[in-house]
């Protein structure tokens, strides 16, 4: 019976990792360990774990007298709501989480056996960064675990939890996968430091302020969401992950829904006020729409003229792209088309069907746009609804002027089912500069020039124009769209369509 209590004392030693003192001191910043945050996120006792007793090969510094079990990492797989997903937790009490080799080759297992077995890989990020002791094979590791990234891109959903130090070469992995949370007040994520950006830039600045939640939720667009603490953010992660598929090849799960397809919403009949400058908010729409009104938005605090986020219509996942009349009047610009598209792509890749919500006067005009490059930046939202050949579902309920119609899924990208409502103003502008332009000799007479727009409005300012040449499949009574669009995706649920063969696109990145 030794052999069998050795095991138990070896495994409760693994257990304790950098040992009680430095979980004390985890616990004390208001962060949970690797292991709790595993216990946290998966179901009950599902856990199986790979690799316990892996231990550190480098012999420079004293390193040898140190090699303790697991080296910074607990890896493994388990399920969420009993589908099955692959984990790592990184270990910040053993040499303050920092990759090794041996660390290293442990996240590439089990991101060769996601790739391999079709499920999700969640990387709960808490690290010091590359181990300088192994000096160059700790960046070899990075650029390991790099590739798997890269291959496993559209093929499983990676989800990356940031929730201590994440810095260096450490941040690309994280930015290569689909989706980034982090954890208010105790995550940052930079690729140099404040003292390196003192010492080069003579710029003086927190770590906070340079890398954290805040800024990557709401400037940069590197994270997704952020949360309060270590639980919330991975009670948030298992409801994500309830929405998708666990690969490329298979559909998101159906969940029973307690929701009436044909659900009437008579309030959404008032929702266009009648003052065509006016805003609403479009969230509105959104949850009158979903079932059971919930809506799991991405990157709220960034570009929010537009949003993105998942709902459900019949219990089956929908990814749903709308414009934000509350913010720059809905306006798309560098920020949105960038976030916008990323999202399409992501729904594209895993078959997950797209609802677009339009009410976009156009793109944002300005210098600032032009120099920053808006023409290829709003390409990319372009690209992105063209080469998708998922499900696509538009819905305009007030403007769609110019290119930015286009852009928005319209039916000459391939869009499925366009439906537009009555409020609907299909047009290549507005009819105040559409007028000036064409009636430019009349500018001096107020009245010509007030009728004139009048006549312009009444010509363009509906759905009929584009309902007649079949650019609109079906003009509908907003109180119905919840009913409408059920039945458009229930009769998508089959589609096939596929882009002409080729290596891969180039993308205007």
């Amino acid at each position: 019976m030794d052999i069998l209590q050795e095991l138990e004392d070896r495994r409760e030693i693994a257990r304790l990792g950098g040992g009680q003192r430095r979980i004390d001191s985890q616990h004390a910043k208001g962060k949970l360990t690797a292991r709790e945050r595993i216990d946290l996120l998966l179901d009950e006792g599902s856990f199986e774990e790979f690799d316990m007793f892996v231990a550190h090969r480098c012999t420079d510094f004293g390193m040898e007298d140190d090699r303790p079990s697991g080296d910074g990492v607990v890896t493994g797989w388990g399920t969420i709501n009993g589908r099955m997903v692959y984990v790592f937790s990184q270990d910040f009490t053993v040499f303050g989480g920092s990759l090794s080799e041996t660390h290293a080759q442990k996240i590439c297992k089990i991101m060769d056996m996601a790739i391999q077995n079709g499920a999700p890989v969640i990387g709960l990020n808490d690290s010091g960064g590359a181990r300088i002791q192994e000096g160059v094979a700790s960046l070899a590791g990075y650029a390991e675990v790099f590739q798997r990234n890269i291959m496993a891109s559209g093929v499983v959903p990676q989800i990356s939890v940031i929730m201590g130090p994440c810095a260096g070469g450490a941040v690309y992995s994280p930015a290569m996968t689909d989706f980034i949370f982090m954890v208010r007040d105790s995550s940052y994520m930079f690729v140099t430091g404040p003292d390196v950006v003192k010492t080069v830039t003579n710029e003086i600045v927190t770590a906070e302020e340079l890398g954290g939640a805040s800024t990557h939720t709401k400037k940069s667009s590197v994270a997704d969401g952020a949360f309060e603490n270590d639980v919330e953010a991975l009670i948030e992660v298992r409801r994500l992950v309830d929405l998708l598929p666990l690969n490329n090849r298979e559909k998101a799960p159906t969940r029973p829904f307690f929701d009436h397809s044909d659900r009437v919403e008579p309030s959404l009949d008032t929702l266009i006020p009648d003052n065509v400058n006016t805003p609403y908010d479009i969230k509105e729409l959104i949850r009158k729409v979903a079932d059971e009104g919930d809506f799991y938005e991405i990157q709220e605090d960034f570009a929010k003229n537009i949003v993105i986020g998942f709902i459900r219509l019949e219990g089956q996942s929908i990814g749903v792209v709308a414009n934000q009349p509350m913010v720059l009047a809905g306006c798309l610009d560098i920020d949105a088309s960038r976030k916008a598209a990323r999202f399409v792509r992501f729904c594209d890749a895993f078959e997950i069907p797209i609802l677009t919500l339009v009410d976009v006067p156009g793109f944002l005009p300005g210098t600032g746009q032009e120099y920053g490059g808006v023409i290829k930046h709003g390409a990319k939202l372009l690209f992105a609804y063209g080469e998708a050949t998922v499900p696509k579902v538009t819905l305009i309920t007030r403007k769609a002027y110019g290119g930015a119609y286009d852009v928005m899924s319209s039916k000459h990208l391939r869009g499925d089912f366009n439906y537009a409502w009555p409020t609907a103003q299909i047009a290549v502008m507005g009819a105040k500069g559409a007028v000036e332009i064409l009636y430019r000799s009349e500018l001096g007479d107020a009245e010509k020039i007030a009728a004139r727009t009048k006549d312009y409005e009444d010509r363009f300012a509906n759905p009929f124009v584009a309902a007649e040449k079949g650019f609109i499949d079906e003009v509908i009574m907003p109180r119905s769209t919840r009913q409408r669009l059920c039945r458009a995706f229930a009769s998508l649920r089959n589609k096939k369509l596929t882009n002409p063969w080729k290596k891969h696109d180039n993308i205007p990145l």
